[in-house]
């Protein structure tokens, strides 16, 4: 039996603080996460493949560096099963806790990896298992300890801060190996590229101590009293996964949405920094370009969060689909361009508007669709499937379209324009707003 103490009665003044602490702390922790996933996508590109895999081509090394980036994607969603089930038993809190200490340890020995053949690879995927499972983990507890501390008209900005912890992650992770960047060539790829992954364990101590002083939700207590008094009914639905997958269609649903957004963000923090770099920009101006514009993007997932709010979730995703789908092109054309200002144009135009307009809605989206009791493992699952479908294997399949094609990007643009469209498209067709959707009384599916 899952017992959970209610805390005391509390002051609106301390409920405001409390409020506060919760959304730094899925903030903070989501920052963590990130600047070691990130990170590693970052690495993939510009290290991995001349530091373990030096034996083979360059074009090959990129590509099955790529495909130990990938290898997170398929872990995450187990991820989501293990730490959602225990999430929705045990709470919220000390599985966030968990999966914050797997993923900084895991990015900490990441960057004590010995450059040996064959077994350095080895190791790398090993722990990049790790970080998937830690962060399949991380997002869905996140998201839902702000939704649901908050739970009114302001939900959606709320749970937001833990999407808009991805960017700032992804811009410390970023500025970080850009500064180890601007050593020769040589020492960098010795041993320079290692430091920001070893700055993990001071983050993860930073995140720790915020997170350890937060409560548990409180719609998740509330569930847990209400389903004590009626023990029989509760032993019938033991399992949130099996609660779930009852009536998968929600999950199903979240994951063809949401899988356009993943897929933007994997190409463009892989793929388009290399392919800038190969088109007339320095590597450490790539680098920064991207940097800047997840900077933006923190601002602007948290603007269309709070647009969402009003408006509802629907129209401010589709609006980010349609448009990237618009840009693709200028966009590519700017990237090759070898102007620094132009290459920050377009990821900016990319990752910090298009990409934040369906990243922004999203916590609130996801987590919307599922009842208190199931809520951790089903949002932790719908989030990790988009992020299979979307990102998992984006970064080999358009570096494979770009090396058949000579170079040639129009795969590539084909590509991103086709996961938008039927992303676009599933919304369009068979999702309905969830924005005053009852987080009591959204049904257990």
């Amino acid at each position: 039996m899952t017992t959970v103490q209610a805390p005391p009665a509390s002051s609106p003044n301390q409920r405001r603080k409390e409020v506060r602490r919760v959304v730094l702390s899925s903030y903070l922790g989501s920052t963590i996460e990130f600047y070691d996933f990130i990170l590693y996508a970052t690495a993939a590109s510009l290290v991995f493949g001349p530091v373990f895999f030096a034996n083979l081509s360059p074009a090959l090394g990129i590509i099955t560096s790529y495909a130990t980036f990938a290898v997170a994607y398929l872990s995450r969603p187990l991820g989501g099963i293990i730490f959602g089930h225990f999430g929705d038993v045990l709470g919220r809190k000390k599985m966030l806790i968990l999966s914050m200490s797997i993923m900084g340890g895991a990015s900490t020995l990441i960057g004590l990896i010995p450059p040996i053949e064959t077994w350095g690879a080895v190791m790398l995927i090993v722990l990049r298992v790790c970080q998937g499972i830690a962060v399949g983990g991380e997002w869905g507890g996140a998201a839902l300890m702000s939704l649901e501390h908050v739970k009114g008209a302001h939900r959606g900005f709320a749970a937001s801060f833990t999407n808009a912890g991805a960017p700032t992650g992804a811009a410390l992770g970023t500025v970080a190996l850009a500064i180890a960047g601007l050593l020769p060539e040589e020492q960098f790829l010795a041993w320079g590229w290692r430091i920001p992954f070893l700055l993990s364990a001071v983050m993860l101590g930073i995140g720790l101590f915020v997170r350890a002083r937060v409560s548990e939700s409180p719609l998740f207590r509330e569930a847990v009293q209400q389903q004590e008094k009626q023990e029989k009914a509760r032993k019938k639905e033991r399992i949130p996964l099996v609660s779930v997958l009852k009536r998968p269609k929600n999950l199903i649903l979240c994951g063809l949405v949401c899988m356009a957004g993943f897929a933007m963000q994997a190409l463009f923090s892989t793929f388009a920094i290399n392919h800038a770099a190969e088109h007339g920009v320095a590597r450490s101006q790539a680098l920064a370009a991207f940097a800047i514009c997840q900077f933006a993007a923190i601002f602007f997932i948290l603007l269309f969060a709070w647009i969402s709010d009003r408006i509802g979730r629907r129209p401010v995703m589709l609006a980010g689909l349609v448009t990237m789908i618009v840009v693709t092109y200028p966009v590519f054309a700017m990237l090759e361009s070898g102007s620094f200002p132009l290459v920050i144009a377009a990821f900016l135009i990319s990752l910090s508007l298009c990409q934040s307009a369906t990243f922004g809605p999203l916590p609130a989206f996801v987590s919307e669709q599922f009842g208190t009791r199931a809520r951790y493992t089903g949002a932790s699952l719908g989030y990790q499937l988009a992020s299979l479908l979307g990102a998992g294997f984006t970064p080999v399949i358009v570096a494979t379209l770009a090396a058949s094609a000579g170079g040639s990007v129009s795969g590539v643009m084909l590509y991103l324009v086709a996961i938008c469209l039927a992303s676009a498209a599933i919304l369009l067709l068979f999702v309905t707003e969830s924005k005053d959707n009852d987080l009591q009384a959204v049904p257990q599916h």
